[in-house]
């Protein structure tokens, strides 16, 4: 099974972005995009690969339900 994480663009440089994923930051390669992502664009990140742009509203669903389900790991 796979599993992305829905992430903002901070930054942006030729290959790749600086993204916000939860709160944490991470560095990520975006030469696989098959659209073009500017400063601001939510896009869908696996092991370390942005692989596809997101609607901002699904991003935040999605964050969401990530958060519901690590909550639910601690109970």
């Amino acid at each position: 099974m796979c599993l992305g994480f829905p992430g903002q663009i901070l930054e942006m440089d030729e290959f790749g972005a600086t993204v916000d994923i939860g709160g944490t930051k991470r560095e990520v390669s975006t030469m696989i995009l098959p659209d073009e992502v500017v400063v601001g664009d939510w896009v869908m990140v696996h092991a370390g690969t942005a692989i596809a742009k997101m609607d901002p509203e699904e991003a935040q669903k999605t964050l969401q339900v990530l958060r519901e389900f690590a909550d639910g790991l601690d109970d």
